[in-house]
């Protein structure tokens, strides 16, 4: 059966840079992902950015993310395929978010989201065809 978890709960309220729990990732059968974020409220004049970060143990985590979705303003569905076939190191994998405010209003930006991944099934490779020569 394929694997789905959320990195981040639906309807996850943050007001500062945070990071989720780490998912263990290691039962999974095609190592490829599609992470979903969904973005259901926002104040004016603020940022999400959101990065998957990768480890191999579940405690010491890479410096450089894994995967990051464009950056967004507004509400709305973005999203990507993680793929970790080229990464066979990564065991367990973390949502990061980083948030930012600017304009005249009070400083502290907020954001309610969720993401959400599921295990992608692995695609059939077509068969090359035969060639007559003539």
């Amino acid at each position: 059966m394929a694997m789905a978890f959320d990195l981040v709960a639906a309807g996850t309220q943050v007001t500062a840079n945070g990071e989720g729990v780490p998912v263990d990732v290691s039962g999974s059968a095609t190592r490829t992902f599609l992470v979903t974020m969904q973005i259901d409220e926002v104040i004016e004049q603020e940022s999400l950015d959101l990065a998957v970060l990768g480890s191999a143990d579940g405690t010491n985590w890479a410096p450089m993310p894994i995967l990051r979705l464009p950056q967004r303003f507004y509400r709305g569905e973005t999203r990507m395929v993680l793929d970790l076939t080229v990464k066979p190191e990564v065991k367990h994998i973390r949502a990061r978010w980083t948030l930012n405010r600017w304009g005249r209003v009070a400083p502290t930006p907020m954001f309610v989201f969720g993401v959400r991944c599921a295990e992608v099934a692995a695609s059939k490779q077509a068969k090359p065809k035969a060639v007559a020569s003539a």
